[in-house]
C-alpha cells in the first residue's frame, strides 16, 4: 500500500540534524522513562544520551549495522569507556528534550564528546563521553581518518 510519502516525511527528523557544533535531537519524557514521581529515573538519561550519540554517528556516515557487518575489514564496534554525568535539574513527564552532542577530540582509538540534555534551553544533564572503538579480538582500533572530518565540526559555538 502507498503511504504517500508519509514514512519519507516522518524518518526525516527521526534522526536530528547534524548543526555547526555537532549534532541535535529532540525526544519526548515518556511514562516509561520517568519513576513513580513522574521524574525521569536516573539511568534512562543516559538512553537519552546514547540515542543523541547514536544518531550523530548515524549521520556522520557510521552506521552500527556496517561496523558489524566488517565494512572496514573486519567487525569492529563502538564501547563507552568512561563516562561523567552532571545531573543539575529534572525532565519531567511529557517534556520535549533536546539533547546536542558535540566531538570534543579525536586521539587513537578514541573519541571525547560533550553532551548536554535540555529543556527549553535550560541545561538539565551535562555529560563527558570518552568512547573507544574496538575489533574482534576486544582491542582498540584506530579511528579511521575518513571519519576525522565527519567528527570535528569547522564551525563551534
Amino acid at each position: 500500500m502507498d503511504d504517500h510519502g508519509e514514512s519519507a516525511a516522518l524518518g526525516a527528523g527521526l534522526s536530528g540534524a547534524l548543526t555547526e557544533f555537532g549534532h541535535r535531537l529532540m525526544a519526548r519524557v515518556y511514562y516509561a522513562d520517568t519513576d513513580f514521581s513522574g521524574v525521569v529515573y536516573h539511568a534512562r538519561y543516559l538512553e537519552f544520551l546514547e540515542r543523541g550519540r547514536s544518531d550523530y554517528l548515524r549521520l556522520a556516515g557510521v552506521h552500527h549495522t556496517e561496523l558489524l557487518d566488517g565494512k572496514h575489514g573486519e567487525r569492529i564496534v563502538w564501547v563507552v569507556r568512561r563516562m561523567e554525568i552532571d545531573f543539575r535539574l529534572p525532565a519531567r513527564m511529557d517534556d520535549i528534550l533536546t539533547i546536542d552532542t558535540r566531538t570534543e577530540d579525536i586521539s587513537g582509538a578514541r573519541i571525547f564528546m560533550a553532551q548536554q540534555l535540555k529543556r527549553r534551553g535550560e541545561v538539565l544533564v551535562e555529560a563527558k563521553v570518552e568512547a573507544a572503538i574496538i575489533g574482534e579480538n576486544g582491542r582498540p582500533r584506530r579511528f579511521p581518518k575518513e571519519w576525522v572530518a565527519a567528527f570535528i565540526p569547522t564551525g563551534r559555538s
